[in-house]
């Protein structure tokens, strides 16, 4: 992957290898997984590590046909916003003023230093955390870990309950961790509306001087 030293040494150690056992088994048995193979480490392309300074995490990649590409809470351009996203458009509305998009494509976001992770980075076709035991939580929390270890400044938008479990992993007196409930219809009403984490976030990089986000 050429990410990270760590990160690649998981992936070729025996965690990994079994992960991979795992993802070979499902294609075998003809099971279709998103993203195509292809997009598995998008997020990470588009991301290098030494540009890292935000993260924000999801679950698992959307499970619909041609919605997930790689990124968490992201779609290509054509594909139907999906609507925790339209309400992650909305908070940026109420915060800074920005006019929501007419897509649902992160990718400007990625190559600012936006590093858009989801927890786990495959997943059966209308099947939500079907891969969820398949080691890939193990791989994405060592991620976490080594920038947590080796960065500083960094903020972490952590949005609904999953992602709020991850705050163990993380050193708040080196980086900054924002927390709401999930932008999803279901929660966005009981705290991520009106949160302002993405005018907080800018803030705190501005202070630490280091380049604000174009949202």
């Amino acid at each position: 992957m050429n990410w990270h030293p760590q990160a690649d040494a998981w992936l070729k150690g025996e965690h990994g290898q079994r992960l991979k056992a795992f993802l070979q088994q499902q294609k075998q048995a003809r099971k279709i997984i998103f993203p195509h193979s292809n997009n598995w480490f998008k997020a990470f392309e588009l991301t290098p590590f030494d540009e890292v300074k935000v993260v924000i995490l999801g679950q698992d990649p959307y499970h619909g046909d041609g919605q997930a590409h790689g990124l968490s809470f992201s779609v290509p351009k054509g594909i139907a916003i999906p609507p925790s996203l339209k309400n992650i458009y909305a908070e940026l509305q109420s915060d800074l003023g920005i006019t929501p998009k007419n897509h649902g494509n992160l990718e400007n976001w990625a190559k600012q230093g936006v590093l858009l992770l989801n927890s786990v980075l495959t997943v059966e076709k209308n099947s939500p955390s079907s891969h969820a035991q398949s080691g890939w939580v193990d791989f994405t929390d060592g991620v976490i870990d080594v920038i947590n270890t080796e960065k500083q400044n960094v903020v972490f938008l952590l949005w609904g309950a999953y992602a709020y479990k991850k705050t163990y992993l993380i050193d708040s007196n080196k980086h900054l961790i924002l927390t709401a409930t999930h932008p999803s219809p279901f929660s966005a009403h009981r705290g991520f509306l009106g949160c302002q984490h993405f005018s907080k976030t800018n803030n705190y990089l501005k202070t630490n001087d280091i380049s604000q986000i174009n949202w």
